[in-house]
Order: C-alpha cells, then structure tokens, then sequence
C-alpha cells in the first residue's frame, strides 16, 4: 500500500533510509526537509503494517533564459533491503509522479541510475538543455522527466535542488 507520510511515521522512514542507502546521510536530509519544506510530496510503501519504501519529492528551479520554472525534484528514493526487486520502489516512483502530474507539475528530475529511471520515461537532462548545478553529477545520472510536454520545450537552463541537499555533495 502507498500512502502519505503521517507524523508518526518519521522513524521508521529513518530506518529505510539508512538501511538502504547505509548511511545516516539521506535519513538527514529527509529530516532537514521533513521540518523545512512545506511543498514536499513524502509517500511510504507499507507491507504487512511495516513501513518498507519511502520516496520525497521537493521543489526544484531551472533557472531558465526566459525566467525560473518550478518543478520537483526526487530524492531520495528507497527501499528496505529485504523487499528490494520486487516492484515497491517502481510503485513509488509511478505513484509519485502520477500525482504530481496530476496536479500540473512540469517536470520531475532525479540523479540516479541511468538503468533504472528510464522505465518511468526519464532521460538524461542535457537532451533539454537542463544542467545539475552540481557539475561533478555524470550526465547519464542527471535526469528528467517531462510531465507537461507543452512546457518542454522552455526548460533549458541549470537545475537548483533546496540548499538541503547541499549536505550530500
């Protein structure tokens, strides 16, 4: 089952962070978004009445010629070691953006494995002119997702995550 993240629901969100990613890093920044960012969209996935995934979703900017455009970027992703491949962290991904789509977000980019986000229709940033404004990010690993095609064609420009992140690199 995926649902929204409740107030309780912030330790055992830790606890598939760090499992997943074995370190305290993300589990940070989850936390230092979880009590600043007001706009983030923060689902679980819950099996057998355990919290087993959770996916975030903030606010980004492409600082574009024609002005900033708002979207969202995901990050983190994750899922418990013992109930990876099998399907939670793709119904994550799918339930996430199809209510961001929902709701008229233009786009949603991530930096993550070049292998996995494609499914979902993510392709490498730079084919929009859009660059990480982390420059050491591999362009394969910068990607984004279009959800609104009539904007697409304006969202050139460099990609700013919330000054959370700014912890990770």
């Amino acid at each position: 089952m995926i649902r929204d993240e409740a107030a309780g629901d912030a330790l055992a969100v830790r606890v598939v962070n760090e499992e997943a990613f074995g370190s305290p890093l993300e589990a940070g920044i989850v936390d230092a978004l979880r009590a600043d960012c007001a706009d983030r969209l923060s689902l679980v996935a819950e099996r057998d009445g355990s919290i087993v995934g959770h996916i975030l979703f903030t606010p980004v900017e492409i600082a574009a010629v024609e002005g900033p455009i708002q979207g969202y970027g995901l990050a983190p992703m994750a899922v418990r070691t013992a109930w990876q491949r099998q399907g939670i962290g793709s119904a994550l991904v799918a339930e996430g953006t199809r209510r961001l789509r929902a709701v008229g977000v233009p786009f949603v980019i991530v930096i993550g494995h070049p292998e996995y986000y494609p499914r979902f229709g993510f392709e490498p940033a730079s084919r929009h002119g859009v660059r990480c404004q982390w420059p050491e990010v591999p362009d394969e690993a910068f990607m984004l997702l279009v959800l609104d095609p009539a904007r697409a064609s304006s969202l050139s420009g460099t990609a700013r995550y919330r000054p959370e992140f700014d912890a990770a690199v």
